[in-house]
């Protein structure tokens, strides 16, 4: 498996363990045992008071020239180039451009599983869940889905609590 496979996975499963936590504290219902899939099932797998459930994980950065510089990735002068131009878009604007886009991409997916929830991580350190309360009437939710629910997790600090989106 190549180095960014494997560091996309880790990715997901400290996302995952994250929400799982902090579900846990929420609630007081027991979630344990994540695994991996292979595609065409949600990323990984975990039991939810005993039951069977799949998470789909996905982190959103803003653009994906945001997403490579706080990944660490290389920075070219297009990339600087965009990443200024981003300077005089409100913040705001861009937290729910983002959060829009990968509901609606994630919509439009089908997995091989009878429950699933998506697990959106925020990985912008210029939001935070606070911002996305204030914004949450603005959020489009794609009217048809596979997920019976879905959540937020504010950060990747592990500072701010989950936010469920839907149902």
């Amino acid at each position: 498996m190549n180095p960014r496979m494997l560091e996309k996975i880790k990715l997901e499963h400290e996302a995952a363990r994250l929400f799982m936590r902090l579900y846990e504290q929420r609630f007081g219902i027991e979630m344990r045992h994540i695994w991996h899939n292979e595609p065409k099932k949600p990323d990984v797998s975990c039991y939810l008071d005993g039951e069977r459930l799949d998470l789909e994980i996905a982190h959103f950065y803003g653009s994906e020239e945001e997403a490579q510089l706080i990944q660490g990735r290389e920075v070219t002068i297009r990339k600087l180039e965009t990443l200024h131009r981003l300077i005089n878009v409100p913040v705001d604007h861009r937290l729910l451009n983002a959060l829009n886009t990968i509901l609606a991409n994630k919509a439009e997916k089908s997995y091989h599983s009878e429950r699933v929830w998506l697990v959106l991580q925020n990985a912008n350190p210029l939001w935070s869940r606070s911002d996305l309360e204030a914004n949450l009437h603005q959020v489009t939710l794609p009217g048809a889905h596979p997920f019976e629910e879905i959540w937020f997790v504010g950060d990747m600090e592990r500072s701010s609590d989950i936010l469920r989106l839907f149902p």
